[in-house]
């Protein structure tokens, strides 16, 4: 029997093919959830949703209706929601100077105002108990050039999920974070491309490897299940990259330039 067995979950992020969301929602139905699988294209939803035994749903993080409506669905679907987990978005790269208002708003209701809602929705149909996890980033502790509206919406985001640990532990919802650091994923993959930009951040893994969405779905699996004695706590999955730092932007150019020859 699996770690989750008899556990309806929910995972909103899931639309990109191979995407961090697809490989936890994976792993979830694995160890016996039933996933709600959701983001804004139905094709994917749908074939992941054929693939794992679940259900999709279409639901865009920013909109409030279409979250509380998320919410609902599985609620009916599942008869109940036991573990939600939230992986969208992606890291603006913009110096701080020339963030526009257009762009911060955007970070903003993507990485802060839409998980804030997801919660609210979440718990309204969390009759049972149940565990919440937010997908944050390193950068949400330390730092990295040219991503600030991306690292302030993160860090908002985890005092949040204590917020949402220190008001409804008593229901016997638990809330908590996963802080990723480099993973290689379809979205990073062209970055990683490029000759000597990963090997200007491996130097500060102490574990020496970049990490994977299965390293991050691993530990939601933890976090979900019944095995864990945790709430309002940030989870550093990143191969001991927070001991240390991200390279500097000078230090990423400088790794380029040597991988090129010049």
């Amino acid at each position: 029997m699996g770690r989750l067995a008899g556990k309806g979950a929910i995972v909103i992020g899931a639309a990109n093919r191979d995407n961090m969301g697809q490989v936890i929602a994976r792993r979830f139905a694995a160890e016996g959830a039933t996933v709600v699988v959701a983001g804004r294209k139905r094709d994917e939803l749908d074939r992941l949703a054929d693939e794992i035994g679940g259900h999709a749903a279409l639901c865009d993080i920013t909109s409030r209706a279409d979250i509380f409506a998320l919410a609902a669905f599985a609620k009916d679907k599942l008869g109940h929601v036991d573990i939600a987990l939230n992986a969208t978005g992606w890291g603006l790269l913009k110096p701080f100077l020339e963030t526009t208002e257009e762009e911060f708003d955007q970070m903003s209701a993507l990485q802060f105002k839409g998980p804030f809602m997801f919660y609210q929705a979440v718990i309204g149909v969390m009759d049972r108990g149940g565990s919440i996890i937010q997908i944050s980033s390193a950068t949400a502790t330390i730092m990295l050039n040219d991503h600030a509206a991306y690292m302030g919406a993160k860090a908002g985001t985890d005092h949040i999920i204590r917020v949402v640990a220190h008001e409804f532990g008593q229901r016997g919802i638990r809330a908590n974070s996963i802080s990723p650091g480099l993973t290689a994923t379809p979205m990073t993959a062209g970055h990683m491309a490029i000759p000597g930009l990963t090997e200007a951040f491996l130097p500060e893994y102490p574990l020496g490897r970049i990490g994977t969405s299965d390293d991050i779905a691993a530990a939601a699996v933890w976090l979900a299940s019944d095995e864990c004695f945790m709430t309002g706590e940030n989870l550093q999955v990143n191969g001991g990259l927070t001991l240390r730092r991200n390279p500097t932007r000078e230090e990423v150019a400088a790794s380029i330039a040597r991988a090129a020859g010049a």
